[in-house]
Parts: C-alpha cells; structure tokens; sequence
C-alpha cells in the first residue's frame, strides 16, 4: 500500500516514541559495504550496519560505534542522509541513515557481521529488505530522503518515501 503517511506513522511524530538506531553506509568509489547479519532483525539479510543508540550518545555518535563494533573499522565522515519509521509486529524505530565515504582500516567479519562490498549500480536487492530498493539508490547518489515502513508477518504492508528533501526536521546530527 503506498500514499500519503498518517502524521502519526512519520519519523518525526515517532521520535521519541520509539526507539532510535542508525545505518551507515559507506561509500568507496563505485561500491558500497553492506553486512550479512548474523543474528537480531534482518538476520541473513544484506543491510548497512548499524544498530540502537545507546544512553545518550547522538545518531552520528551510534552510526560510527556501530561500524566499527560490526566491522572493525572507522567511519570518520557520516553525514546525515534520512531517516524511516520502521513499524513491525515485533521491532519498531525511528532510524537515522548516514552515508559515509572516509574510513580507516578493513572490513572484518565479527559475530553481529560479515562484510561484503556491493557495486553501487548492481545492488543485491533480492538479499536486502524489500524496501530498501525504495531509498538505498537515493542514498548511495548522495540524496537525502525521508520514509515509513509498516511490516506485517514479514512483509511490508505500508511504504512511503520521499527523496530529494532538502532540509529533515527529525534531524539529530
């Protein structure tokens, strides 16, 4: 089902309500790292790293923790790229997107991941949430987007993306 959100269901009516968690994905060249995860949400699925912010540390602050307890490396450039509402039976958050392009270090697999670089113009989209087709291009072409998501018995039941939005009032650097 696509169409306009219900103000309710959108990023910045669900901070504070939900939990937060971020994705990171890192740009070299003509190819992007994405993770196979190993175990939680998405387990076996492609997806950026990423994960729940903890105590109060911002968004930027959980992105590049979180590539680098997943990865084994650090992102020293993550700027803001969007955010989603991610509803589903059994997991919600208000999720923040950063693409980075500067890194220190390799990819290295831990237990949360295995690192596995994808071209920018082919993605896995068959090994990747299904809705990530919606924004993930948008992203990886250094656009901004914003986006809600409602999953039912592991399918999307609701999607709704905006790409090109110049200024995000969910924003949390």
């Amino acid at each position: 089902m696509r169409g306009a959100t219900p103000a309710a269901l959108t990023p910045a009516a669900a901070r504070g309500a939900l939990p937060e968690a971020t994705l990171c994905h890192v740009v070299d060249g003509d190819r992007t790292l994405l993770i196979r995860k190993q175990r939680g949400v998405g387990a076996g699925k492609l997806v950026g790293p990423g994960g729940k912010l903890e105590g109060e540390e911002t968004p930027r602050e959980c992105a590049v923790r979180e590539v680098r307890e997943e990865l084994g490396i650090r992102v020293s450039d993550p700027e803001p790229a969007g955010a989603f509402a991610y509803w589903a039976d059994d997991w919600s958050a208000v999720v923040h997107v950063f693409r980075g392009t500067a890194y220190d270090g390799t990819p290295t697999e831990s237990e949360e991941a295995v690192p596995v670089w994808a071209p920018v113009d082919d993605l896995p989209t068959g090994e990747m949430w299904s809705t990530d087709r919606e924004w993930l291009p948008a992203v990886l072409d250094g656009d901004r987007f914003r986006g809600t998501f409602v999953y039912h018995d592991g399918e999307p039941r609701y999607v709704d993306v905006k790409t090109g939005v110049d200024a995000l009032a969910f924003e949390r650097p």
